[in-house]
């Protein structure tokens, strides 16, 4: 009698849910908080299989920022349409930032933007590319319609996101959150008036 079983251990995880419990870990914590020994015992592997699997830590974490991207980061495309007006719609980005940065008390802020103050120069600029990916949609929106003010502008909104972000890690309520982002859009208004 012969089997046809496949040699070799099977592999006792799945790295799809892997990555998304890995995700949930690095944003409740931040990728300097979380280590390779926390990451085996709430995956349920070894540390062999992790290295097999992921090849390191800042592997992982690249996969994370991946997945954040596909299933969690704020649709920019979406909110930035060309039918809106710009300064509405860079209003409604921070709104949204504000609404997704409070939205899960155990892992507030955005992981990328967190990530890009984590000390593993890889992980940093793993979270600095998407970051950068971000800025860049921003701009070239602005810049298509208000090409002297894109690089301030894309400033400002980039660096009140990253206030938001910060502002919902210390525990900052979603209200007042939203103030914030809704003063930075009376402001870019302001800025982007005709």
């Amino acid at each position: 009698m012969t089997t046809n079983k496949p040699r070799g251990r099977p592999r006792r995880f799945d790295p799809d849910a892997a990555v998304a419990i890995a995700q949930q870990l690095f944003h409740a914590r931040g990728y300097d908080r979380v280590s390779v020994a926390d990451l085996t015992e709430a995956l349920g592997i070894n540390p062999p299989s992790f290295y097999a699997a992921f090849g390191s830590k800042a592997g992982l974490y690249q996969r994370s920022l991946e997945r954040w991207a596909d299933t969690g980061a704020i649709p920019i495309a979406d909110i930035l349409r060309p039918d809106r007006p710009v300064a509405e719609a860079l209003a409604a980005l921070l709104d949204e930032a504000a609404r997704r940065y409070a939205a899960d008390p155990e892992a507030p802020g955005c992981l990328v933007l967190e990530g890009t103050r984590c000390n593993e120069e890889s992980a940093r600029e793993a979270a600095l590319g998407f970051n950068r990916a971000a800025e860049t949609l921003i701009h070239d929106y602005v810049a298509a319609r208000h090409p002297e003010a894109a690089a301030r502008v894309t400033d400002f909104v980039s660096t009140t996101m990253s206030g938001l972000s910060a502002k919902a890690r210390h525990g900052q309520s979603l209200e007042r959150l939203r103030a914030t982002a809704e003063i930075a859009g009376l402001a870019l208004r302001q800025a982007l008036a005709d």
